[in-house]
């Protein structure tokens, strides 16, 4: 399979000076880099050593090449949605693995915080791989893969959901579902219901973000610690 490689709008850290974290941030379906990109200045305000990039998503839903998307959704079976989640999350790690060597980071200095599709995709990418993400913020999204997850779990960053409760795109239950499995796996994970919201931020989500990955930055947010083997077991 050919390599696809990603690209998008970048941010310099406010404060001048070389960036001490990253933050990655994933548009939704139809959306693109520049418009979840306009996140980075209100985030910039509380992380003003951060770097921000927002790479577009490789892939069209439309024969027009308009609509971008992550990974084909809708009435398909599991397998297929699986498979294309996959390649775009193969996708991501390269690009993220580029990105913070660029900058000279460390993986627990990257955030992912993703709205809707981007949200799905940063929840699938970041617990699978060790070392992964400091943080990951998924606005709107879905925890795809749910069952596969305990099988595949590699890494426990901190996770803050927010969805709002008059969603009809991506109902809240998909968070609220993602919010059970994650705590039941040993993420520590919280959650933030936004009452009459839909499918869109509003200025307390995009505050609500900010700071949870302002406390990412300061330290007050790291990964948990990887579960013990069970006894009589060897440790891989």
């Amino acid at each position: 399979m050919a390599t696809i490689a990603l690209d998008g709008p970048r941010q310099a850290a406010a404060s001048g000076r070389p960036a001490e974290q990253l933050v990655v941030l994933l548009h939704g379906l139809g959306s693109d880099g520049a418009d979840i990109g306009m996140l980075a200045p209100a985030f910039a305000q509380a992380l003003p050593h951060a770097a921000f990039v927002a790479p577009d998503a490789p892939f069209f839903a439309d024969a027009e090449r308009t609509v971008r998307q992550w990974f084909a959704i809708g009435d398909m079976p599991v397998a297929q949605l699986h498979a294309g989640i996959e390649v775009a999350a193969a996708a991501l790690f390269a690009f993220v693995e580029a990105e913070r060597q660029r900058l000279r980071l460390l993986p627990r200095q990257v955030a992912l915080a993703g709205f809707s599709q981007g949200a799905m995709l940063a929840l699938w990418t970041a617990f699978r791989h060790d070392p992964g993400p400091g943080a990951v913020l998924a606005y709107a999204g879905a925890l795809v893969g749910d069952t596969r997850l305990p099988d595949e779990l590699r890494w426990r960053p901190p996770v803050l959901l927010i969805h709002g409760t008059e969603d009809d795109v991506i109902p809240p239950g998909y968070s609220q579902s993602a919010e059970q499995a994650l705590r039941g796996l040993g993420v520590p994970v919280r959650a933030l219901f936004r009452r009459g919201l839909g499918h869109r931020l509003d200025d307390e989500c995009i505050a609500a973000g900010a700071a949870f990955l302002a406390d990412w930055a300061e330290g007050k947010l790291v990964p948990a610690a990887p579960r013990e083997a069970p006894a009589g077991t060897a440790a891989s």
